[in-house]
């Protein structure tokens, strides 16, 4: 019994004394990351989650959040390479990669290291806009100015021994002033305006080029189709001269009255068809009983 009490009072002192100044521990968080200094100096730079030793009075611990951090960057006018003016909504994500560095830097103050990381993000977005033009920033390469600017971004804070990692910078919202809105709106539907006309030129071209290819495959069926229809008609005629002449062969008389009365169907066809010739032509032998001569 007096076992259990003795363990109970020592984990409550315990956990008093994890909190209190005067505490020869301290507790460091898994989203936290902690330096000790020694009266004002530091001590030890970087201390991982657990639990940890002190000296009470002579050691100080400083901790700080080891997540990904955001800043909301104020809106801010910026030129592009026309001197147009444009209003550019942006945020950061970053995280503090080496506490001793950020607590030389920034003296722990999470303010102080949002100020100087909210002038390089200003600086990074003024060089990166400066150079394109109002077209290029709104919808042409604003991915390509949040990766320029991030670059940048981190490399200034690695030169100025921040301690800290930018991780991301995005672009929310590129407005315009009111002055230049209507102009730059114009200039974009007059762009659009010239891609849609060399579309549509191209498009005619196209189109005259397949209009073309198949009026010429056209004429090519139609005269292949000519050609074999005069083969064909060729073959028919020669092939109904020989019936012909091998039926005249056989009996020439009934082969030339055949013939006189096909002649006689197609001169007489209609009903008001008239013929002006001699009883005794050639062409009545049949009507008249003349022999053929």
């Amino acid at each position: 019994m007096l076992k259990a009490i003795f363990i109970a009072l020592a984990v409550l002192l315990l956990a008093v004394s994890v909190n209190s100044t005067i505490a020869p521990f301290f507790v460091v968080d898994e989203r936290e990351r902690a330096i000790k200094l020694f009266l004002g100096e530091i001590e030890e730079e970087e201390y991982g989650p657990g639990l940890h030793f002190k000296w009470p009075f002579a050691n100080t611990i400083h901790k700080f959040d080891s997540r990904v951090l955001n800043i909301d960057a104020e809106a801010g006018t910026v030129l592009t390479s026309e001197k147009k003016r444009v209003i550019v909504d942006s945020f950061v994500k970053w995280r503090i990669a080496k506490p001793t560095q950020y607590f030389k830097a920034t003296g722990g103050d999470l303010r102080r290291a949002e100020l100087i990381l909210s002038q390089f993000l200003s600086k990074g977005m003024k060089d990166a806009i400066g150079k394109r033009t109002i077209t290029d920033v709104i919808y042409g390469e604003r991915l390509a100015i949040m990766r320029e600017v991030a670059v940048a971004a981190d490399k200034q804070t690695k030169q100025s021994e921040l301690g800290v990692e930018i991780l991301d910078v995005r672009i929310k919202k590129v407005e315009l002033p009111d002055e230049v809105r209507q102009s730059v709106f114009s200039r974009m539907e007059q762009e659009r305006a010239k891609v849609a006309r060399d579309l549509r030129s191209k498009g005619r071209e196209t189109a005259a080029g397949i209009r073309a290819d198949a009026d010429r495959q056209r004429s090519i069926m139609l005269a292949e189709a000519y050609n074999e229809s005069q083969q064909i008609r060729g073959e028919a005629d020669a092939e109904a001269a020989g019936v012909y002449a091998g039926a005249y062969g056989k009996d020439p008389e009934f082969y030339g009255l055949y013939r006189s009365l096909n002649a006689y169907k197609t001169t007489f066809s209609g009903a008001n068809d008239v013929l002006l010739i001699k009883p005794d032509s050639q062409f009545f032998k049949y009507f008249n009983g003349t022999e053929p001569q």
